[in-house]
């Protein structure tokens, strides 16, 4: 037994979208790369790609996967952003020695945790990124285990990491639709330090080192993430846009020089942001429908999701999406707060686009006894009717 609820988009979103006709949605442009991926942040929709899932050398993209650890230890309380911490011989190494990037750290001056964060971000810091990953695991070897470890909590399923600084190693891998999600994840974990993405220069040891993303000296819109460069990697880039209320995270890989990298990034968020609109559909906690509940101290759950829920479409489609609520009975007592009961199926023009869990907002608490036995015989003779 199921009890559905078919209605449209344009009800819930109106004051959002256009009434008008289907626009023109071309196809996405051409990009000059090895692979590419763009994704809307609110919905998680894939917009375009090419061999998404197809292993590539991140080179200092893996340093998004290097800061979301940091992060994460700092807001666990393992790391303080005041903390001082000296650079090791292995992070000198990892630094100038090797013929990386570094933040010029002396084994003489300490810096502190924030210093070494703006390091590794605005200028790629290897040294940087081994003395904090000592400081957090010890060495870097422990410390790569807690990236995979993360990498594959978030779904990261075709990556792994093998150093903190993404230099050139046969087990260091990931894809595009990863670096994707990690560069989402920060975005969405830690909003606090995502501005840290769009500084256009830092100064350490008195030396002023330039944002080597391009894009934020270009384009007003664009306010992350990161470069990557090795010989064997090509020039990479990982670029957020925010317009109009609307954030999509491009990712592009292996190709021939930092303008190109810039250049094929803007063509995909220009596209991105051009032809497709990302509605609301449902407020975090907003209910949507309510269901019947059996053996309860309340007769109805009301129904809906834990998070704002947004949906990716042509421009001009969103008046036709069509909403099929559905849930699945009976609903036994006690409920908890987030429990699946339902699902939510989006359909345009007769092709479903996707299929969405929908939990309880509220907790229902099993009814006393005498309520249960009544309930059991109620349910007994409709099941038996039906």
């Amino acid at each position: 037994m199921t009890i559905r609820r078919t209605f449209a988009l344009a009800a819930l979103v109106a004051p959002l979208v256009s009434m008008t006709a289907q626009a023109f949605t071309p196809p996405p442009p051409d990009i000059a790369a090895k692979a590419y991926f763009l994704s809307d942040y609110q919905s998680g929709a894939t917009l375009a790609a090419r061999d998404a899932d197809t292993r590539i050398e991140p080179a200092s993209l893996t340093k998004l996967m290097t800061a979301y650890v940091v992060f994460k230890a700092i807001k666990e309380g393992k790391l303080k952003l005041d903390q001082q911490l000296t650079v090791s011989a292995a992070g000198m190494k990892a630094g100038g020695g090797s013929g990386g990037s570094t933040m010029f750290l002396d084994p003489r001056t300490p810096a502190t945790v924030d210093q070494l964060i703006k390091g590794m971000i605005v200028q790629s810091g290897n040294d940087a990124c081994v003395t904090l990953a000592e400081a957090i695991a010890g060495n870097e070897e422990v410390f790569a285990q807690l990236m995979n470890r993360e990498a594959q909590r978030l779904g990261m399923k075709n990556s792994h990491f093998s150093n903190s600084t993404g230099l050139t190693d046969p087990n260091l891998y990931t894809t595009t639709a990863d670096l994707a999600k990690i560069a989402a994840a920060i975005i969405h974990d830690f909003p606090e330090f995502y501005p840290i993405y769009s500084m256009k220069e830092f100064t350490f040891n008195n030396i002023k080192q330039g944002n080597r993303n391009l894009l934020l000296y270009r384009d007003p819109n664009v306010d992350g993430m990161k470069t990557g460069h090795t010989a064997s990697a090509g020039y990479n880039l990982v670029a957020s846009s925010k317009r109009d209320g609307r954030r999509v995270i491009s990712v592009v890989v292996g190709t021939t020089g930092d303008q190109v990298r810039a250049a094929e990034s803007s063509k995909l968020l220009n596209w991105g942001v051009q032809f497709f609109d990302t509605p609301k559909v449902y407020s975090a906690g907003q209910s949507i429908a309510t269901v019947p509940v059996w053996k309860g101290k309340t007769d109805e759950v009301k129904a809906g999701f834990l998070e704002d829920r947004y949906l990716t479409v042509p421009k001009g489609d969103a008046a036709k999406i069509k909403l099929d609520f559905t849930s699945q009975q009976p609903l036994i007592a006690p409920i908890a707060k987030g429990q699946p009961i339902g699902s939510v199926k989006v359909s345009l023009d007769g092709k479903t686009l996707g299929d969405y869990p929908v939990v309880a907002i509220e907790p229902v608490a099993e009814a006393g006894i005498f309520g249960r036995a009544w309930d059991a015989i109620r349910l007994w003779f409709k099941q038996l009717f039906n």
